[in-house]
């Protein structure tokens, strides 16, 4: 029997960009955290995090209500600036190695588009969060 998933990201969505829609059609949703520069909100999911003890690995799991994608590769920067900054570059790509170090790969599927109240969180079996 596996043990529990553990939740080490948990956000929800405050604020979708007017061109959201057109970067989920490309397999693509950029996330920052409330407070974000002006200039992003345009192309960007603004959320508010609410859990923010761990960082991703490849196999965890993203939910985005009630979608799951599984991990498939985390690029260098991705968990720093995921747990400091609420920045993801999520990309359901099925990439086994990041095109960028800021990217997230999830296994390539259509994404949802969010709306504000989607929420976000990203599990993990239970070991010692990242960084």
């Amino acid at each position: 029997m596996s043990p529990p998933p553990w939740t080490r990201y948990a956000t929800t969505v405050t604020v979708v960009g007017e061109q959201v829609a057109e970067l989920v059609d490309q397999g693509i949703l950029i996330w920052f955290a409330e407070g974000a520069p002006e200039e992003l909100h345009f192309f960007t999911v603004l959320h508010r995090p609410t859990v923010t003890t761990g960082g991703v690995r490849p196999g965890d799991l993203v939910r985005i209500d009630d979608r799951a994608f599984r991990v498939t590769a985390v690029g260098d920067v991705a968990n720093d600036n995921m747990v400091n900054l609420g920045h993801m570059d999520l990309k359901a790509n099925g990439d086994t190695e990041p095109p960028l170090p800021g990217d997230i790969c999830l296994e390539k599927l259509p994404l949802p588009e969010p709306r504000p109240g989607t929420t976000l969180v990203i599990e993990g079996e239970a070991y010692e969060a990242v960084s």
